[in-house]
């Protein structure tokens, strides 16, 4: 059966576009997982909570003078 190139071009065309609205809705799932997981994690102190290192010092230090 021979298709019209028009067709074809087409659906083509349609998946492209189904392809593309599975890969967002798939980013969309991970960056809600990822800030619910943020939102629910406790803070504990003396741990850092994320990649920057913390602000107060984690031994007492003298001042210098």
């Amino acid at each position: 059966m021979m298709l019209h190139p028009d067709l074809m071009l087409t659906l083509a065309n349609e998946r492209h576009r189904e392809l593309i609205a599975e890969a967002e809705r798939s980013h969309l799932l991970a960056t809600a997982r990822a800030a619910r997981r943020a939102r629910k994690a406790p803070a504990v102190r003396g741990r850092p909570a994320g990649s920057l290192a913390p602000c107060e010092p984690s031994a007492a230090v003298p001042a210098r003078s």
